[in-house]
Protein backbone atom coordinates (compact mmCIF):
# COMPACT_ATOMS: atom_id res chain seq x y z
CA UNK A 1 0.00 0.00 0.00
CA UNK A 2 3.05 2.30 0.64
CA UNK A 3 4.36 1.71 -2.93
CA UNK A 4 0.69 2.52 -4.42
CA UNK A 5 0.53 6.14 -2.09
CA UNK A 6 4.13 6.76 -3.25
CA UNK A 7 3.27 6.38 -6.75
CA UNK A 8 0.09 7.89 -6.90
CA UNK A 9 1.53 11.13 -5.24
CA UNK A 10 4.28 11.15 -7.93
CA UNK A 11 1.83 10.98 -9.96
CA UNK A 12 -0.32 13.73 -9.15
CA UNK A 13 2.98 15.67 -8.46
CA UNK A 14 3.78 15.12 -11.90
CA UNK A 15 1.01 16.70 -13.23
CA UNK A 16 0.87 19.43 -10.91
CA UNK A 17 4.14 20.24 -13.07
CA UNK A 18 1.98 20.25 -15.98
CA UNK A 19 4.52 17.05 -17.68
CA UNK A 20 1.15 15.98 -18.94
CA UNK A 21 0.55 19.11 -21.44
CA UNK A 22 -0.75 18.05 -24.70
CA UNK A 23 1.27 18.32 -27.41
CA UNK A 24 -0.73 20.61 -29.45
CA UNK A 25 -1.81 23.11 -26.86
CA UNK A 26 -1.08 26.82 -27.76
CA UNK A 27 -3.18 29.03 -25.46
CA UNK A 28 -0.50 31.78 -25.43
CA UNK A 29 -0.05 31.16 -29.42
CA UNK A 30 1.11 34.90 -31.02
CA UNK A 31 0.14 35.29 -34.54
CA UNK A 32 3.16 37.10 -36.64
CA UNK A 33 0.51 37.55 -39.40
CA UNK A 34 -1.63 39.94 -37.36
CA UNK A 35 -1.24 43.50 -35.70
CA UNK A 36 -2.88 43.65 -32.07
CA UNK A 37 -3.88 47.17 -30.92
CA UNK A 38 -5.25 47.14 -27.07
CA UNK A 39 -8.27 48.94 -26.70
CA UNK A 40 -11.26 50.31 -24.01
CA UNK A 41 -14.60 51.17 -24.55
CA UNK A 42 -17.89 51.76 -22.61
CA UNK A 43 -20.78 49.85 -21.80
CA UNK A 44 -23.97 51.09 -21.31
CA UNK A 45 -23.26 51.10 -17.39
CA UNK A 46 -20.30 53.55 -18.07
CA UNK A 47 -18.12 50.96 -17.32
CA UNK A 48 -14.67 50.47 -19.25
CA UNK A 49 -14.12 47.45 -21.16
CA UNK A 50 -10.76 46.13 -22.37
CA UNK A 51 -9.93 44.21 -25.37
CA UNK A 52 -7.62 43.02 -27.77
CA UNK A 53 -8.00 44.11 -31.54
CA UNK A 54 -6.68 41.67 -33.79
CA UNK A 55 -6.51 43.05 -37.60
CA UNK A 56 -4.57 41.08 -40.23
CA UNK A 57 -1.56 43.14 -41.89
CA UNK A 58 -2.81 42.97 -45.17
CA UNK A 59 -6.12 44.36 -43.86
CA UNK A 60 -7.46 47.10 -46.86
CA UNK A 61 -8.16 50.27 -44.16
CA UNK A 62 -10.48 51.47 -47.48
CA UNK A 63 -13.07 48.25 -47.33
CA UNK A 64 -15.55 47.23 -44.87
CA UNK A 65 -14.79 44.03 -43.44
CA UNK A 66 -16.58 41.30 -41.24
CA UNK A 67 -15.88 41.12 -37.80
CA UNK A 68 -16.01 38.51 -34.62
CA UNK A 69 -16.20 38.97 -30.84
CA UNK A 70 -14.52 36.68 -28.70
CA UNK A 71 -15.43 35.94 -25.36
CA UNK A 72 -13.51 33.82 -22.54
CA UNK A 73 -14.49 31.17 -20.73
CA UNK A 74 -16.56 32.35 -17.45
CA UNK A 75 -13.97 33.31 -14.63
CA UNK A 76 -11.30 33.58 -17.41
CA UNK A 77 -9.88 36.23 -18.65
CA UNK A 78 -9.48 36.99 -22.61
CA UNK A 79 -5.47 35.99 -22.28
CA UNK A 80 -6.86 32.24 -21.54
CA UNK A 81 -8.22 31.00 -24.89
CA UNK A 82 -10.05 34.09 -26.73
CA UNK A 83 -7.12 35.47 -27.79
CA UNK A 84 -6.64 31.86 -29.44
CA UNK A 85 -9.53 31.98 -31.18
CA UNK A 86 -9.44 35.87 -32.34
CA UNK A 87 -5.87 35.49 -33.72
CA UNK A 88 -7.06 31.80 -35.27
CA UNK A 89 -10.38 33.73 -37.25
CA UNK A 90 -8.47 37.13 -38.01
CA UNK A 91 -6.27 34.74 -40.04
CA UNK A 92 -8.19 34.30 -42.25
CA UNK A 93 -9.46 37.70 -42.95
CA UNK A 94 -11.64 38.88 -39.94
CA UNK A 95 -11.08 42.15 -37.49
CA UNK A 96 -11.50 40.07 -34.42
CA UNK A 97 -11.88 41.73 -31.17
CA UNK A 98 -11.48 39.20 -27.99
CA UNK A 99 -12.67 41.21 -24.66
CA UNK A 100 -12.45 40.93 -20.91
CA UNK A 101 -15.99 40.68 -19.27
CA UNK A 102 -16.90 43.10 -17.14
CA UNK A 103 -15.36 42.70 -13.24
CA UNK A 104 -13.01 40.57 -14.49
CA UNK A 105 -9.21 40.97 -16.30
CA UNK A 106 -8.51 44.22 -17.50
CA UNK A 107 -12.10 45.18 -17.65
CA UNK A 108 -13.58 47.82 -15.13
CA UNK A 109 -16.15 46.85 -12.14
CA UNK A 110 -16.37 46.41 -8.65
CA UNK A 111 -15.89 44.52 -6.76
CA UNK A 112 -13.56 42.33 -8.68
CA UNK A 113 -14.83 38.79 -9.71
CA UNK A 114 -18.77 39.77 -9.39
CA UNK A 115 -20.89 37.69 -11.47
CA UNK A 116 -23.68 39.69 -13.22
CA UNK A 117 -25.07 38.11 -16.33
CA UNK A 118 -26.91 41.08 -17.93
CA UNK A 119 -23.43 43.22 -17.81
CA UNK A 120 -21.56 40.25 -19.36
CA UNK A 121 -24.34 40.11 -22.02
CA UNK A 122 -23.89 44.08 -22.37
CA UNK A 123 -20.36 43.52 -22.83
CA UNK A 124 -20.76 41.74 -26.04
CA UNK A 125 -22.80 44.07 -27.49
CA UNK A 126 -20.51 46.94 -26.65
CA UNK A 127 -18.55 45.60 -28.08
CA UNK A 128 -20.60 45.47 -31.54
CA UNK A 129 -20.68 49.59 -30.51
CA UNK A 130 -16.85 50.10 -30.71
CA UNK A 131 -16.47 47.56 -33.82
CA UNK A 132 -19.74 49.44 -35.98
CA UNK A 133 -17.48 52.59 -35.23
CA UNK A 134 -14.33 51.59 -36.60
CA UNK A 135 -14.04 52.55 -40.63
CA UNK A 136 -13.05 49.25 -41.94
CA UNK A 137 -16.08 47.20 -39.95
CA UNK A 138 -19.14 46.36 -41.93
CA UNK A 139 -22.07 46.91 -39.41
CA UNK A 140 -24.19 44.27 -41.55
CA UNK A 141 -21.17 41.64 -40.76
CA UNK A 142 -20.66 41.20 -37.23
CA UNK A 143 -20.26 37.74 -35.14
CA UNK A 144 -19.67 36.39 -31.86
CA UNK A 145 -18.05 33.75 -30.56
CA UNK A 146 -18.59 32.67 -26.87
CA UNK A 147 -16.34 29.78 -25.17
CA UNK A 148 -17.83 27.95 -22.39
CA UNK A 149 -19.81 30.66 -20.06
CA UNK A 150 -19.38 33.03 -22.78
CA UNK A 151 -21.35 30.97 -25.21
CA UNK A 152 -24.66 31.87 -22.56
CA UNK A 153 -23.52 35.12 -22.51
CA UNK A 154 -23.19 35.42 -26.18
CA UNK A 155 -26.68 33.74 -26.85
CA UNK A 156 -28.52 36.60 -24.05
CA UNK A 157 -26.81 39.49 -26.06
CA UNK A 158 -27.96 37.72 -29.38
CA UNK A 159 -31.62 37.38 -28.05
CA UNK A 160 -31.99 41.07 -28.02
CA UNK A 161 -29.46 42.56 -30.19
CA UNK A 162 -29.87 41.94 -33.56
CA UNK A 163 -26.64 42.96 -34.72
CA UNK A 164 -25.18 40.07 -33.85
CA UNK A 165 -25.18 38.31 -36.93
CA UNK A 166 -23.88 34.63 -36.65
CA UNK A 167 -23.34 33.29 -32.91
CA UNK A 168 -21.25 30.16 -32.33
CA UNK A 169 -20.05 28.38 -29.29
CA UNK A 170 -17.59 26.19 -28.30
CA UNK A 171 -17.43 24.06 -25.13
CA UNK A 172 -20.50 26.08 -23.97
CA UNK A 173 -21.95 26.76 -20.26
CA UNK A 174 -25.21 27.13 -19.77
CA UNK A 175 -24.27 29.31 -16.55
CA UNK A 176 -27.83 29.80 -14.83
CA UNK A 177 -28.31 25.49 -15.19
CA UNK A 178 -25.38 25.07 -14.51
CA UNK A 179 -25.77 27.01 -10.88
CA UNK A 180 -29.48 25.95 -10.33
CA UNK A 181 -29.39 21.71 -11.43
CA UNK A 182 -25.57 21.43 -11.99
CA UNK A 183 -24.44 18.55 -14.21
CA UNK A 184 -26.78 16.11 -15.41
CA UNK A 185 -29.32 17.75 -12.45
CA UNK A 186 -27.35 16.83 -9.70
CA UNK A 187 -28.23 19.35 -7.59
CA UNK A 188 -31.37 18.56 -5.58
CA UNK A 189 -33.91 21.98 -4.77
CA UNK A 190 -33.06 21.26 -1.07
CA UNK A 191 -29.15 21.76 -1.65
CA UNK A 192 -29.67 24.76 -3.84
CA UNK A 193 -31.93 26.57 -1.10
CA UNK A 194 -29.07 25.89 1.11
CA UNK A 195 -26.43 27.88 -1.32
CA UNK A 196 -28.90 30.24 -1.49
CA UNK A 197 -29.17 30.73 2.31
CA UNK A 198 -25.42 30.31 2.44
CA UNK A 199 -24.94 33.53 0.37
CA UNK A 200 -28.10 35.56 1.96
CA UNK A 201 -25.94 35.22 5.10
CA UNK A 202 -22.72 36.17 3.82
CA UNK A 203 -24.44 39.53 2.34
CA UNK A 204 -24.90 41.17 6.15
CA UNK A 205 -21.33 39.78 6.56
CA UNK A 206 -19.96 41.65 3.70
CA UNK A 207 -22.62 44.77 4.80
CA UNK A 208 -21.32 45.03 8.07
CA UNK A 209 -17.62 45.32 6.54
CA UNK A 210 -16.69 41.73 6.68
CA UNK A 211 -14.37 40.17 4.17
CA UNK A 212 -15.70 38.55 0.48
CA UNK A 213 -15.73 34.97 0.28
CA UNK A 214 -15.21 33.74 -3.12
CA UNK A 215 -16.88 30.33 -4.49
CA UNK A 216 -16.76 27.62 -7.46
CA UNK A 217 -13.65 28.30 -10.01
CA UNK A 218 -10.53 25.93 -10.55
CA UNK A 219 -8.71 24.26 -7.05
CA UNK A 220 -5.44 25.45 -6.19
CA UNK A 221 -4.14 21.56 -5.89
CA UNK A 222 -4.98 17.95 -6.39
CA UNK A 223 -5.01 15.14 -3.91
CA UNK A 224 -6.01 11.49 -4.45
CA UNK A 225 -9.65 12.74 -3.90
CA UNK A 226 -9.73 15.22 -6.59
CA UNK A 227 -12.50 14.76 -9.56
CA UNK A 228 -11.58 13.82 -13.01
CA UNK A 229 -13.52 17.54 -13.98
CA UNK A 230 -11.28 19.23 -11.47
CA UNK A 231 -7.67 17.93 -12.87
CA UNK A 232 -9.55 19.27 -16.05
CA UNK A 233 -10.00 22.82 -15.19
CA UNK A 234 -6.38 22.57 -13.10
CA UNK A 235 -4.51 21.43 -15.94
CA UNK A 236 -5.23 24.04 -17.88
CA UNK A 237 -5.64 27.28 -15.32
CA UNK A 238 -3.37 26.23 -12.48
CA UNK A 239 -0.48 24.80 -15.28
CA UNK A 240 1.62 27.16 -17.70
CA UNK A 241 -0.71 25.38 -20.23
CA UNK A 242 -3.36 28.59 -19.67
CA UNK A 243 -2.20 29.92 -16.13
CA UNK A 244 -2.47 33.95 -15.93
CA UNK A 245 -3.13 36.60 -13.71
CA UNK A 246 -3.96 39.63 -14.64
CA UNK A 247 -1.90 42.51 -13.43
CA UNK A 248 -2.95 43.79 -9.98
CA UNK A 249 -4.72 40.72 -9.53
CA UNK A 250 -4.13 38.04 -6.95
CA UNK A 251 -3.78 34.41 -8.55
CA UNK A 252 -5.86 33.03 -5.86
CA UNK A 253 -8.69 34.60 -6.73
CA UNK A 254 -8.55 33.31 -10.52
CA UNK A 255 -11.87 31.89 -11.86
CA UNK A 256 -13.42 32.42 -8.33
CA UNK A 257 -16.62 34.56 -8.16
CA UNK A 258 -17.73 35.93 -4.99
CA UNK A 259 -20.21 33.68 -3.23
CA UNK A 260 -23.04 36.34 -2.87
CA UNK A 261 -22.89 36.92 -6.48
CA UNK A 262 -22.55 33.94 -7.90
CA UNK A 263 -26.25 33.21 -7.15
CA UNK A 264 -27.60 35.46 -9.61
CA UNK A 265 -26.90 32.66 -12.25
CA UNK A 266 -29.56 31.28 -10.55
CA UNK A 267 -32.02 33.63 -12.22
CA UNK A 268 -30.03 33.51 -15.79
CA UNK A 269 -31.86 31.95 -18.32
CA UNK A 270 -30.01 32.07 -21.47
CA UNK A 271 -31.96 29.64 -23.79
CA UNK A 272 -35.30 30.76 -22.78
CA UNK A 273 -36.65 32.28 -26.70
CA UNK A 274 -33.44 31.32 -28.11
CA UNK A 275 -35.69 30.14 -31.02
CA UNK A 276 -35.75 34.08 -31.53
CA UNK A 277 -32.17 34.35 -33.21
CA UNK A 278 -33.61 32.74 -35.97
CA UNK A 279 -33.42 33.17 -38.56
CA UNK A 280 -29.59 33.99 -37.67
CA UNK A 281 -27.54 30.90 -37.68
CA UNK A 282 -26.16 29.52 -34.99
CA UNK A 283 -23.76 26.88 -34.44
CA UNK A 284 -22.51 24.75 -31.36
CA UNK A 285 -19.48 23.22 -31.01
CA UNK A 286 -18.81 20.31 -28.30
CA UNK A 287 -16.32 17.89 -27.21
CA UNK A 288 -17.81 14.42 -27.97
CA UNK A 289 -16.26 13.87 -23.93
CA UNK A 290 -16.84 16.65 -22.91
CA UNK A 291 -18.70 16.88 -19.40
CA UNK A 292 -20.67 20.10 -20.38
CA UNK A 293 -21.96 18.75 -23.92
CA UNK A 294 -25.47 18.69 -22.38
CA UNK A 295 -25.58 22.74 -22.50
CA UNK A 296 -24.53 22.53 -26.17
CA UNK A 297 -27.25 19.68 -26.47
CA UNK A 298 -29.62 21.49 -24.93
CA UNK A 299 -29.41 24.84 -26.74
CA UNK A 300 -29.28 23.08 -29.99
CA UNK A 301 -32.76 21.24 -29.15
CA UNK A 302 -34.66 24.73 -28.91
CA UNK A 303 -32.74 26.92 -31.13
CA UNK A 304 -34.29 28.06 -34.04
CA UNK A 305 -33.15 27.26 -37.91
CA UNK A 306 -30.71 27.61 -39.54
CA UNK A 307 -28.60 25.85 -36.58
CA UNK A 308 -25.73 23.25 -36.47
CA UNK A 309 -23.84 20.96 -34.03
CA UNK A 310 -21.15 19.76 -34.50
CA UNK A 311 -19.45 16.91 -32.08
CA UNK A 312 -15.78 16.46 -31.91
CA UNK A 313 -15.21 12.55 -31.82
CA UNK A 314 -12.49 12.23 -28.63
CA UNK A 315 -12.37 15.51 -27.61
CA UNK A 316 -13.48 16.96 -23.82
CA UNK A 317 -14.27 20.38 -22.54
CA UNK A 318 -10.81 22.11 -22.09
CA UNK A 319 -9.64 20.31 -24.81
CA UNK A 320 -11.18 23.10 -27.08
CA UNK A 321 -9.93 25.58 -25.09
CA UNK A 322 -6.11 25.15 -26.52
CA UNK A 323 -5.55 22.19 -27.97
CA UNK A 324 -5.04 23.62 -31.63
CA UNK A 325 -5.21 19.99 -33.15
CA UNK A 326 -8.72 19.55 -32.07
CA UNK A 327 -10.63 22.74 -32.22
CA UNK A 328 -12.32 22.97 -36.16
CA UNK A 329 -10.73 25.96 -37.58
CA UNK A 330 -12.00 24.98 -40.54
CA UNK A 331 -15.56 24.60 -39.59
CA UNK A 332 -15.43 28.18 -37.71
CA UNK A 333 -13.92 29.92 -40.49
CA UNK A 334 -16.87 28.18 -42.86
CA UNK A 335 -19.28 29.57 -40.73
CA UNK A 336 -18.41 32.81 -40.09
CA UNK A 337 -17.31 33.35 -44.17
CA UNK A 338 -20.79 31.54 -45.42
CA UNK A 339 -23.12 33.77 -42.84
CA UNK A 340 -20.98 37.38 -42.96
CA UNK A 341 -20.07 37.24 -46.58
CA UNK A 342 -20.58 40.47 -48.16
CA UNK A 343 -23.87 41.17 -49.37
Amino acid sequence: MKLIHLLVLLFLSFTALGADMPDDADNFYVSDKLTVQKVRFRNQYAMEVAGNLFLPKELKPDTRHAAIVVGHPMGAVKEQSANLYAQKLAEQGFVTLSLDLSFWGESEGEPRNAVAPDIYAEDFSAAVDFLGMRPFVDRQRIGVLGICGSGSFAISAAKIDPRLKAVATVSMYDMGAANRQALRHSLTLAQRKQILAEAAEQRYVEFAGGATRHTGGTVHALTEQSTAIEREFYDFYRTPRGEFTPAGASSALTTHPTLTSNVKFMNFYPFADIETISPRPMLFIAGEQAHSREFSEDAYRLAGEPKQLLVLPGAGHVDLYDRVGLIPWGALTTFFRRHLEAK
